[in-house]
């Protein structure tokens, strides 16, 4: 319990920067996906993402291929956040049930923006705490820029006076990535559980 409310030490409230990421509202081109509403970008959802190998919080290197083999609810955020990625992350797990209600299989992810305190022991010690078996993910410090780089994810470590319980500032958006390392939608904080399991089970349902 100790270790824990140690992990919970410092976050900040981080808010979707959906300028510095590059993101701007946009109307949705005509797919398979149109029906489903939801968010749309210049450029299109197909700019997010890209290829990666990082480590699962068993330790494993996985690839994007590996990780992404079902609809996914993808988040980043950090282990020492005491408010905000813990309660969004509740949020993701809870709407990945209410779609398994609906006999719909998506599952969440969590990759860090603080690779340098989260180690996969650590990583699994927060996803632990969520149902729904959350893939917890890290690495290197130029593995994680990359990937958070790839989906437009801004963050910044506040940590030029403190090594150790520094902040990290982040964007909260959260991505639904389809198999195949496909991203098509994207919510922020606000949007409610039911919300979003109606949105992504529009995916689901359009995937065939």
């Amino acid at each position: 319990m100790a270790d824990r409310k140690i992990l919970l030490i410092g976050c900040v409230a981080a808010v979707a920067l959906l300028a510095a990421g590059g993101i701007f509202l946009a109307s949705r081109g005509d797919d398979q996906f149109a029906q489903c509403g939801g968010s749309a970008v210049a450029g299109g959802m197909d700019s997010f993402g890209t290829d990666f190998t990082l480590t699962r919080q068993d330790g494993q290197r996985v690839t994007a291929q590996q990780v992404f083999d079902k609809p996914s609810l993808l988040y980043f955020g950090y282990t020492f956040c005491p408010d905000v990625c813990p309660m969004d992350s509740a949020r993701n797990a809870e709407a990945a049930a209410l779609l398994a209600e609906q006999g719909k299989d998506v599952q969440t992810v969590f990759i860090t923006v603080d690779p340098r305190r989260d180690t996969p022991e650590v990583v699994a010690d927060f996803t632990s705490l969520f149902p729904g078996d959350m893939i917890g993910l890290t690495g290197t410090e130029e593995e994680i820029a990359a990937v958070n780089k790839g989906w437009r994810n801004y963050y910044k470590a506040n940590d030029e006076e403190d090594q150790d319980y520094y902040l990290v500032d982040h964007m909260t958006n959260t991505y639904l990535v389809l198999p195949g390392n496909r991203t098509v939608d994207f919510f922020n904080r606000d949007t409610a559980p039911e919300v979003m399991a109606e949105r992504v089970g529009c995916f689901v349902d359009a995937m065939g």
